[in-house]
């Protein structure tokens, strides 16, 4: 209850900021009485941690690295959000909660400020929301929470990228219908649901709904993959944990690459980040084909000595693994011509990077992985990566 008032207290504070904020010069002054009132609600009504975030953004702005409508509009999604999150359980309905409250706090400030920023209010929501998700057991998770969607913010404002606010509220729709439905049939986590959002709402609006496509196609091959044999790989000890649902490091383990890939041709429109793109996201396809079946397919052999190693070892190989890791290559490269996003060279550039980079990703756990210097998400952010620059490369080896 306490919490609760300081939480009302900090709402209030927040819509003085709001108001007050284009008329009280220089930042500083503004930054330190945030700073001055957040300390008095922590001495009163026990709002530890809502007191670091809110000093930690007012030293940000103050000192002039954030432009005063991401700090009001952080400041206010944050505290709103907290207030609806409060009252709710760690479910799907509360962070739909979550979600309309830092929408209106963030459109209540943009609107008032005059400003046209509907993108970045957008990706401040989803970064929040993500955050709140993923560090929901850390006592301390606020202060990331408050800084995170800042820094996102602040980014996405940075990059000037002007989007037609149809496409934007398009996007907005098809990107979470698709996240709901992975997280419906269990093939992704609540963490799971909000990465693939974030990854969908990117892809549409830097570049086109085929760009999605691929990154579908990508989804479902990895779907499947991960139920083939289930029970099987759960026998042995080596299935995919959550009954094969995916949360956010494997999302961003294997699409991160590629969404940056989509900002960068957006942001340059150089075909040369088309292959990047395709040859990032094929990997991914045939990294997880290659282990998700070829751990069914008989005993494993390490990469680096070709000596029989158990299931599921990091760096093992099988014969079975490295033909639908160059199936799952051709199928997503495929997918990608088919739809018209790239050519026949880029093809054979994609399909082949896609091969090396999922070999790349067993070289890494053999050595890298298997010596505790990277986690499974780290090898797999590592083969995308390969995989995409090796398209580039291949494909600027080519003859013309």
């Amino acid at each position: 209850m306490q919490r609760q008032r300081g939480l009302g207290y900090a709402a209030a504070l927040v819509g003085g900021v709001t108001l007050l904020g284009p008329y009280l010069e220089p930042a500083w002054l503004m930054a330190l009485v945030v700073i001055l009132f957040s300390l008095i609600l922590w001495r009163f009504f026990a709002t530890k941690y809502l007191t670091y975030t809110m000093c930690a953004l007012a030293a940000l702005y103050g000192v002039g690295l954030l432009p005063f409508f991401v700090f009001a509009t952080t400041l206010a999604m944050i505290v709103l959000g907290e207030l609806a999150f409060q009252r709710g359980a760690d479910d799907l309905n509360t962070y739909l909660y979550y979600i309309i409250s830092t929408a209106w706090a963030g459109v209540l400030v943009m609107v008032y400020l005059n400003e046209s920023a509907i993108l970045t209010i957008i990706f401040g929501i989803i970064a929040a929301v993500l955050l709140k998700v993923i560090l929901l057991k850390y006592e301390d998770s606020l202060v990331i929470e408050g800084v995170g969607t800042a820094m996102t913010m602040l980014l996405i404002q940075e990059l000037n990228y002007q989007a037609d606010l149809q496409v934007v509220v398009m996007a907005v729709i098809a990107a979470f219908t698709f996240a709901y439905f992975a997280y419906r049939s269990k093939t992704a986590d609540l963490s799971g649901l909000f990465s693939i959002a974030l990854v969908g709402i990117i892809l549409l609006v830097f570049t086109t709904p085929l760009w999605l496509v691929i990154m579908i196609v990508f989804f479902v091959l990895g779907s499947i993959a991960t139920k083939y044999k289930y029970e099987y790989k759960k026998r042995i000890g080596v299935e995919q944990g959550h009954s094969g649902a995916r949360g956010y490091r494997n999302v961003f383990a294997n699409g991160i690459a590629g969404t940056a890939a989509a900002v960068l041709f957006g942001v340059f429109q150089d075909p040369i980040f088309i292959v990047l793109y395709v040859g990032c996201v094929a990997t991914a396809a045939a990294d997880t084909l290659a282990s998700e079946i070829g751990m069914t397919g008989g005993v494993p052999r390490m990469i680096t000595t070709l000596k029989p190693v158990p299931v599921g070892t990091n760096g093992g190989v099988t014969l079975v693994g490295e033909l639908v890791a160059l199936a799952g290559g051709i199928i997503v490269s495929g997918a990608a011509l088919l739809l018209g996003v790239i050519t026949l060279p880029m093809l054979v550039a994609c399909s082949l990077a896609a091969f090396i980079g999922t070999n790349v990703d067993s070289l890494v756990g053999a050595t890298l992985e298997n010596k505790g210097f990277l986690g499974n998400a780290g090898t797999n952010f590592a083969a995308t990566v390969s995989g995409g620059i090796i398209a580039v490369a291949l494909y600027l080896a080519m003859p013309v």
